[in-house]
């Protein structure tokens, strides 16, 4: 079977940027900012992403490229005579399925709130607040979170359209299904952005959110420890582009050899911090101008910032932009991350695209259905340290098979024992670009290495 070639450049810079932007980009970026101090955290992140996260992922695409197969194959067709680093291309399929278990189901919910909110479910809960009083605001809106998850029917409905959409999107192929939509979602998710984060900045206090979110504050970051704001940035950078479970690799397999990978590498990660700094800009005027807590967590996107749509002019309309935006975001990785199952499935079982499309739609829907009940019917099941279903798949996922994924990836390219330095350097600095230098070397074999074992060793303690 011939392999499937990105039609453009940019098509494969979008569809690989997609991608790496998810939700942890556009909803967990903003609130471990706020969380850890602003404007440090946000330079620490960038000098990781450079020096941690771009790394790993020309390793990635270079062992896609360089084998034109996905993941598994890919290893074999590189790896030594006899050796076994293959076995680890099956752990990375088993993350993809495993991440898509949970994954699905949180994309239905910004799907779930972009519908309410274009229907005006909201609307009702802002007449006579001074009456009522902020607190009651909270609480309806918080009801509005809670009664979505305690509905089997909605989160199996959504959670369901999205397993749909996605598994349609990549049945249509690389360049008529994954390339075209993706361009199309892309634009509209940067025109999204964009409006957002001026109509933000517009906003009565924004220049206080962006000095907190851009200016560095080391008496802030003290007050929070130093320590943990670095590390926080260490995490964020590392698990921001997806790596370790192959979901890039696929992609390495489409590209072409004009571009070296070290230039691709960068241009991916400068797209995906784009989109990230951005979902800050949208986020913290909005917070300051209506008074509300940057480091509110998790529930910022559900809880927190609803309310400040409400409180706008307009603001039924900038909430359906933002969740339609959040909707884009994570559609993207569905996409990227359902291709790489369906492509290993073509490669090593010889079957069609209509075929590993169907096989893995079958598959993907019922392993989803576990977090889509997880609380609601199955609220009482409690997993790994007493955390329930969507937390436990998502330690496993983010706390083992990434950052152990990616240290594998790391050895398989810079050591003697797998491919080779000198071969993966050979890969990566074909084409036009920016090259990897000699020198390193050693900083791939010894210190990066060492960097993601404290990420791994952090995560599992």
């Amino acid at each position: 079977m011939k392999r499937e070639n990105f039609k453009t450049r940019l098509g494969f810079l979008l569809v690989s940027a997609g991608c790496a932007i998810g939700i942890g980009n556009v909803w967990k970026f903003p609130y471990v900012t706020g969380q850890n101090g602003g404007g440090l955290f946000v330079l620490l992140y960038l000098l990781f992403l450079v020096i941690m996260g771009a790394p790993i992922l020309t390793m990635e695409l270079a062992v896609g490229r360089a084998s034109r197969k996905s993941v598994v194959l890919g290893y074999r067709e590189l790896e030594p005579k006899g050796s076994k680093w293959h076995v680890h291309g099956w752990f990375c399929i088993l993350g993809c399925y495993m991440l898509m278990m949970y994954y699905t189901t949180v994309s239905g919910w910004m799907l779930n709130y972009m519908v309410k909110f274009a229907t005006g479910a909201f609307h009702h809960m802002v007449g006579g607040e001074s009456a009522q009083g902020v607190d009651q605001v909270t609480a309806r809106v918080a009801a509005v979170f809670n009664s979505m998850l305690a509905s089997p029917a909605q989160m199996l409905a959504f959670m369901a359209v999205t397993v749909v959409l996605g598994i349609l999107v990549c049945s249509l192929g690389l360049q008529k299904g994954i390339e075209k939509v993706t361009k199309v979602m892309m634009t509209g998710l940067l025109v999204l952005i964009i409006v957002l984060a001026v109509h933000s900045l517009t906003l009565s206090r924004a220049g206080e959110g962006v000095k907190f979110y851009l200016l560095p504050d080391f008496q802030r970051a003290q007050e929070i420890g130093l320590g943990n704001v670095i590390t926080a940035a260490m995490n964020q950078s590392f698990f921001t582009l997806s790596l370790g479970v192959a979901a890039m690799e696929i992609f390495g397999s489409y590209m072409s050899k004009d571009f070296s990978l070290g230039g691709e590498a960068l241009r991916i990660c400068g797209l995906d911090t784009f989109v990230a700094l951005l979902s800050g800009l949208i986020i913290f005027p909005a917070c300051f101008s209506y008074g509300v807590e940057t480091g509110a967590g998790p529930s910022l996107i559900f809880i927190t910032l609803p309310q400040v749509f409400l409180h706008m002019a307009g603001g039924r309309i900038w909430g359906t932009c933002f969740f339609l935006f959040m909707t884009f975001a994570s559609f993207f990785t569905v996409i990227a991350v359902f291709e790489n199952l369906i492509a290993a499935a073509m490669d090593n079982f010889g079957w069609s695209r209509g075929k590993s499309s169907l096989i893995n739609f079958i598959l993907i829907f019922i392993t989803s259905i576990p977090c889509a009940l997880g609380y609601n019917l199955w609220s009482n099941v409690k997993l790994i340290g007493g955390r329930d279903i969507l937390d436990s798949e998502d330690f496993i996922v983010s706390n083992l098979l990434l950052p152990l994924g990616s240290l594998i990836f790391l050895l398989f390219c810079v050591t003697k024992w797998g491919w080779g330095f000198d071969k993966y350097r050979e890969e990566a600095n074909t084409g036009t670009g920016m090259k990897i230098a000699e020198g390193l070397k050693y900083y791939f074999r010894f210190v990066l290495p060492v960097l993601i074992l404290i990420i791994l060793i952090q995560g599992l303690l």
